[in-house]
Order: C-alpha cells, then structure tokens, then sequence
C-alpha cells in the first residue's frame, strides 16, 4: 500500500467521522501502524497539499490537515463504487458512447477511456463503449469542460437476449474477472471465522480492514456492474462483494477503536515544526 493511498484511505474511512482533519502527528501515529516512517510522511503529505488534495491550517504549534473539496468529490466517488452495487432489474437497454477525440490530445483520449470504465462502460469497438446502466450523463458532466472531446449518447435494444450476452462477453474480460474474484475469496472468505470472533484487535484489526479495501478497490474498475442475466453461469463477484462488506463490517470496532487510541494519545501538546 502506497503512502499517499493510505492517507485517502484513512480519510475515508475513519478521519471524515472525525471532524474531517487531523494534526500531523496523528497522522504519523496512523500511518506508523503501516511501517511508514515518519520522514516519509512529512514528504507525502506537503506534495498532496502542493497537488491540490490536501488544505491546512496552523493550530498553536501544529499544523493540522483536512482534504480539499475536490479531494473529497474523489473519495466519494469511489466510496460509491466499492461499496454499491446497482440495483432493481434491467430495462434491456444499452447506453452508448459514441467519442471523438483528435489525434493530438492522446493524453485525454485515454483519460476519457479510463474514466468510461470507471462509470462501468465496456469497449464494442475503439470509440463505441456502452453500459447496461444510465450513465451517459455522468459522462458527459465529467468532460463538460474539455471542448475536444465530442461525446454522442445512445440508447438502444439488441436482437435479444443472446444477442446481448454475446455484446457482454465482447466489451468485458468477464472470465479473467471472475477468476480475480475467485483469488479474492480465497484470501478473505477463510479469515471471516477470525473476523467474526473478534481475534484480531488494535493495530492488527486496522491494517487488515485496510488491506482489505487495497486488494477491493481495483474492481470496480474492471466490474461494470452487470444485470444477472449477462453475467456468465457461476460468477464469483456478487459473493465477493458480501464477503467484503461483511469483513469489513466485522473489523470496524476494533479498527475504529485503534484509530482513536492512535488519536487521543497524539492529541497532547508538544512542538511540532509542521
């Protein structure tokens, strides 16, 4: 786990129910749990501040931080899509994304692409991607201010249903991605006799929940989320997912607990240089 990811991650999910921000020796308290080193710290956080993610102010002696609001539209969004998935049935249409970029912006144009699989899109071909789901919206409103992006929404129906499987195993690596949730299951789904009893306390419970949100936060990438009917016979992903959101829900209190501890023991004034 990288140091930056780890500082979103401790955002996310602890310090947002914790005012929002924290002193940097808390910080360095959360993220010793880790093995960061605290010289390591104090290079991370000034270049998230510098890069617009992080904002902070002067408390006496301490420098205290908190995200910026673009950092916390981020984290939200992915929040999102690890923890929900879509729901109710599907109508059998295809939203589709017809794009133009120039040849000169090949930077954005695999921004774009990144950003299209991220909302859960497929690719039919180079420039048509399409979703079971209705998102052409978010699409557009995340390049609303690119004007070389040219960006055409379609909603269409197949010949059928086969028709529409055949659409799913093209645009997605739906195998592969099984198999990947099936690796995923093999690490975490022997662990929850563990989790339930309560074995794992402190430092142990906070970097195993956190450990667990690294090795998840990948698939909603490559996951486009699919209705039941398109997704191929014995798909692992939506046992994964309970598996997830029952770990992780079993590590909370003891995860939360250390956090708290980490805090109230860093919260006694002494000098800092932040």
């Amino acid at each position: 786990m990288k140091a930056r990811s780890l500082v979103f991650d401790l955002f996310g999910d602890y310090l947002r129910y914790r005012g929002g921000q924290v002193r940097l020796r808390g910080l360095v308290a959360l993220m010793g749990c880790f093995d960061v080193p605290e010289a390591t710290v104090r290079v991370v956080v000034p270049r998230l501040r510098k890069e617009g993610w992080l904002s902070s102010h002067r408390d006496g002696r301490e420098t205290v931080y908190a995200l910026t609001d673009a950092a916390w539209e981020l984290l939200d969004e992915g929040r999102d899509r690890i923890f929900n998935r879509a729901r109710g049935p599907w109508d059998g249409h295809w939203n589709m994304v017809i794009y133009s970029v120039p040849e000169t912006e090949r930077a954005l144009r695999e921004q774009l692409r990144k950003k299209l699989a991220w909302f859960g899109f497929g690719p039919l071909s180079s420039a048509v991607w399409l979703s079971p789901h209705d998102r052409g919206g978010q699409v557009l409103a995340a390049f609303a201010d690119e004007p070389a992006v040219r960006l055409d929404i379609f909603r269409s129906r197949s010949a059928g249903l086969d028709a529409d499987r055949d659409i799913a195993s093209r645009a997605w690596g739906l195998a592969e991605l099984d198999r990947a949730y099936v690796d995923l299951l093999q690490v975490y789904r022997p662990r929850l006799p563990v989790y339930r009893a309560g074995e794992l306390q402190g430092a142990a419970a906070l970097v195993e929940r956190m450990k667990l949100v690294h090795d998840y936060r990948l698939f909603p990438f490559r996951d486009p989320d699919l209705p039941p009917e398109l997704l191929p016979e014995g798909w692992h992903g939506r046992l994964a997912h309970e598996v997830f959101l029952e770990a992780h829900g079993l590590l909370r209190g003891a995860a939360e607990d250390c956090v708290d501890a980490l805090l109230g023991a860093a919260s006694t004034p002494e000098q800092e240089a932040g």
